[in-house]
Formats: C-alpha cells, structure tokens, sequence
C-alpha cells in the first residue's frame, strides 16, 4: 500500500518531510561548531577523559600556589615518573596546564581560566 506524504506549502521544495506533511527538520538558529573549534574541544576534553589526568589537575590545584613538582605528583597517583610526565604533557598540550623547568624538575599549574573557559564553551556552544 502506498503512503502519500504532502508537503506544507511553506516549507522548501527540497525539505525533508515527516509523516504528518510539515517540514521535519528545523535550521539552526546559531552557527555550528567549527571543524577548528571541534578540534580544540575534542582535545581539551579528550585530556580531561582519563581518571588519573582530573587527579592530576587537582593535585595541582591543591597545592600551594596552584603549582607541583612532578615529583611531588607520583606518589599520590601511583604511577612512574615518565609516566606521570606523560599525562601532564597531555594536559599541557590542551592548554589546561603550563609546565615550567627548574633544574631537574618540571613544575605545573593550572592556566588561570582555561577550566572556567573550556566549561563556557561547552555551555555556550552545546546549547547549554
């Protein structure tokens, strides 16, 4: 048996049609995000994605100043150092930490803003 499907008189010749005739799909009433902007975002949240990576961030944000020493940060999470380096450069990479070599030792902190910002653009262009 065939259905047929009429089209609302408003709606464009090339618009998808529901079962009840109108138009289905909606326009966007804002702009997408980007395919940079997507890129961007998928890697800060990527970094943000792993236990032990939000862990490292609190460790170093808990501690005095917002700023640890790699060495001060494998104990707590019981992993090696080279590992333990590894996870911050991913955090640094995303722009969520900045790394700053003294000696022998790395020290981290958080970049001041970049959670407030990454949970903005999320919100902002998430439609939250």
């Amino acid at each position: 048996m065939a259905t047929t499907v009429l089209q609302s008189a408003d709606a464009p010749a090339d618009a998808p049609v529901g079962a009840t005739g109108a138009a289905c799909c909606a326009p966007p009433v804002t702009a997408p995000l980007g395919v940079e902007d997507a890129t961007a975002l998928a890697r800060s949240m990527k970094a943000l994605a792993d236990p032990t990576r939000l862990r490292l961030l609190s460790l170093v944000a808990a501690h005095e100043g917002g700023e640890a020493c790699v060495c001060d940060l494998t104990d707590p999470v019981g992993l090696s150092q080279p590992t333990v380096s590894h996870h911050l450069k991913v955090l640094v990479d995303a722009g969520l930490l900045t790394r700053d070599k003294r000696g022998v030792w790395a020290y981290y902190a958080l970049v001041p803003g970049a959670l407030d910002a990454l949970a903005g653009r999320l919100a902002t262009r998430l439609g939250g």
